[in-house]
């Protein structure tokens, strides 16, 4: 077993080792079809394992992971977890079907595919970032490409592995010509600015536990993220669709290509939809069907979704497409081949959705709550069995809790728990009563010997939040999250204790900011949504006793809005003016953008004659001076901002993780 990475780490417990050994003995480890289908179509493996940011650092390195390919177990990686990370090691140009679909797989935590139309190839889902998707696209047309041009891409869905990359692969003059057509289902362009915007830098903060950002790859750190290997830190953007297919099944011509689109909304993602292509018998399923159980409650933080209308998508699919349908692909591992396969993985991924909607209302209406559902709800039988519907991103536990919370909210109807006391503020009583730190540490150091890991959190974290400087007692804490974490089938439960243990051990590490709003997705944001982000944004605890009325125009798309601040709010609303505004600002939406990215100022675009103003310009600089630049590093357990910012980044690659991928 190799070091551990970090000074305090530990090994993995008697305790642990039982539990693994315990999953080692009950699994399906004898199906070994998945590896079959994994491995099926290769026409060549990709020889560098980096790949090169445009700024100069590694944007992809596979190499991080070659440990995998030893042939051993690791007592510090649950045996599912490990057996789901060597499947997703395929890298490389992998045939689907024979002169007509391809993929590029194991480039970003996403694949990438193409299909041969008339005149070209038309891709889905570039990937994250530009240098990997331009990376994957070269190799593609050094093997199959016969050097015929990208004719259209189609966006699967709203999350950013699934669009991101497409400025590698596209230009968008040619977009803007007519030269490629890019295609997304409906709402898109929405749900793709507010889910990365409105709460963007709370969801990268907890991100970074989910995908284990502060982790380096190793066998007692980060392993793989279940749906890929990981994330990759190119340069993210946007290029807004051509095409949005708009009815619940739409037929279009794409390239010559027949393709039948089924859009799907509030399911994995708020927009995204399936594609059948008739003529080749392949069935695209986007991220409704993967090969693992997939997030009903996402723990970076995102809208609750669906099950039971997941399952009921599927189904449509199933039946619409599946009973004829020779091969299935995704956006993410492996494709499957032969209809008795399709139709298995597709009812199988239907019921796993079902089950749990089902038999966790079933337990919620005789009164289990959102704190117990999660000890009480399991999978069927023949669902743990299968390995597709195992929990390699979503988890039976906080999906369970995801569904009480979609349709019964956070409140468990014990009043106690009706308006609780911050951790910081009930903390304290709970170590008074307990008799200080001296006791509690004992007892958890007594909890911990015995395996009991869960009950040592109980008490640590009341000790942690009452005294944030007792290191101590962040180390006992952290020790016990890494044992959970070791125990875990699940990587972003693994990966949010392991992150938990470090940043306890070492504080908040530096090198892991992710973001979602660079100037694509702010270009891209409406005027409605910059200036809702703006509320969003305003600290209102300054604004108090401030009011006034704006008048914003924009005449080159001929929108008109009232920002008004009142009550401590700032609240806008389109289609109206004010009849006495204090302040009237005329300014064309190409140039508010270049405010809205950053790029100018305001004042800067009065003083200049850019923009038309007429009233109290002081307002500007009012409201300027109550916008909160949100910190995208704050604390998420107590006592960790007060270290020194550190790094384990391992190489440039981990040093300049950005990229978020919110799933």
């Amino acid at each position: 077993m190799p070091e551990h990475f970090h000074p305090k780490g530990k090994a993995p417990s008697e305790h642990t080792l039982r539990i693994l050994a315990e999953a080692r003995e009950t699994l399906p480890f004898s199906d070994t079809r998945d590896f079959d289908e994994q491995a099926r179509g290769l026409i060549a493996e990709m020889p560098q394992k980096q790949i090169m940011a445009d700024a100069g650092h590694v944007a992809w390195d596979k190499a991080r992971f070659d440990f995998l390919n030893e042939d051993r177990e690791w007592d510090s990686i649950h045996p599912s977890m490990l057996r789901q990370a060597r499947l997703n090691q395929d890298y490389g140009l992998y045939e689907v079907l024979e002169g007509q679909i391809y993929q590029v797989r194991g480039f970003d935590l996403s694949q990438i595919s193409f299909v041969r139309g008339e005149t070209g190839w038309i891709c889905f889902d570039p990937l994250i970032s530009a240098e990997v998707a331009r990376a994957a696209w070269e190799f593609f047309q050094e093997h199959r490409g016969e050097g015929l041009p990208l004719t259209a891409v189609i966006y699967s869905h709203s999350h950013t592995d699934h669009w991101g990359g497409v400025r590698g692969i596209v230009d968008e003059a040619d977009v803007r010509a007519g030269k490629v057509e890019i295609i997304a289902p409906r709402d898109f362009m929405e749900f793709t600015i507010s889910e990365n915007v409105y709460a963007g830098n709370a969801m990268n903060r907890r991100l970074s536990f989910q995908y284990g950002q502060v982790l380096p790859v190793a066998p007692h750190g980060f392993v793989t993220q279940g749906l890929g290997q990981g994330v990759s830190a190119g340069e993210v953007g946007l290029i807004a669709p051509s095409k949005i297919v708009e009815a619940d099944i739409e037929y279009l011509d794409v390239d010559g290509v027949r393709m039948v689109f089924q859009n799907t909304p509030d399911t994995e993602a708020p927009s995204e939809m399936n594609t059948y292509i008739p003529e080749m018998k392949a069935l695209w399923m986007a991220e409704n069907v993967v090969s693992s159980l997939h997030n009903i409650y996402t723990l970076r933080g995102a809208p609750v979704r669906d099950p039971l209308r997941w399952s009921k998508y599927i189904a449509r699919a199933l039946y619409l497409f599946g009973t004829e349908a020779e091969v299935l692909f995704a956006s993410h591992h492996w494709p499957r081949w032969g209809n008795d396969r399709v139709q298995e993985v597709l009812r199988a991924q239907r019921d796993v959705y079902a089950h749990m909607n089902n038999q966790v209302l079933h337990y919620a209406n005789q009164g289990v709550t959102i704190n117990q559902i999660h000890e009480v709800y399991e999978p069927s039988e023949g669902l743990k069995q299968t390995w597709h519907t195992r929990g390699y991103h979503g988890s039976p536990q906080h999906n369970s809790r995801g569904v009480i919370q979609r349709y019964l909210g956070f409140w468990d109807c014990n009043p106690t728990t009706l308006i609780p006391h911050t951790p910081a503020d009930s903390a304290p009583l709970y170590v008074e009563m307990m008799g200080g730190s001296g006791p509690i540490l004992a007892k958890a150091a007594e909890l911990h010997e015995a395996g009991e890991y869960r009950q040592a959190t109980e008490i640590l974290d009341k000790l942690v939040h009452a005294e944030p400087g007792n290191q101590e007692a962040k180390d006992a804490l952290a020790d016990a999250f890494e044992q959970l974490g070791y125990q875990q089938e699940n990587p972003g439960l693994r990966n949010s204790f392991l992150a938990g243990a470090y940043e306890l051990r070492s504080g908040i590490p530096a090198g892991e900011r992710a973001s979602t709003s660079g100037p694509d997705v702010i270009r891209a944001m409406s005027t409605e949504m910059f200036l809702n982000f703006l509320g969003i944004r305003m600290d209102s605890r300054q604004a108090e006793g401030l009011e006034f009325t704006v008048n914003i125009v924009t005449p080159d798309n001929g929108e008109k809005f009232i920002l008004e601040l009142a009550n401590a709010t700032l609240t806008n609303i389109e289609g109206f003016l004010a009849d006495d505004p204090d302040l009237t600002l005329v300014v064309n939406r190409a140039d508010l953008e270049r405010v809205m990215i950053g790029e100018a100022e305001f004042e800067a675009l009065i003083g200049d004659g850019t923009i038309q103003a007429e009233g109290d310009v002081s307002i500007l600089g009012q409201l300027a001076q109550k916008m909160v630049d949100f910190d995208p590093l704050f604390e998420v357990l107590p006592g960790t901002s007060d270290h020194d910012a550190v790094s384990l980044a391992a190489n440039a690659y981990e040093a300049a993780t950005g990229a978020t991928i919110p799933e």
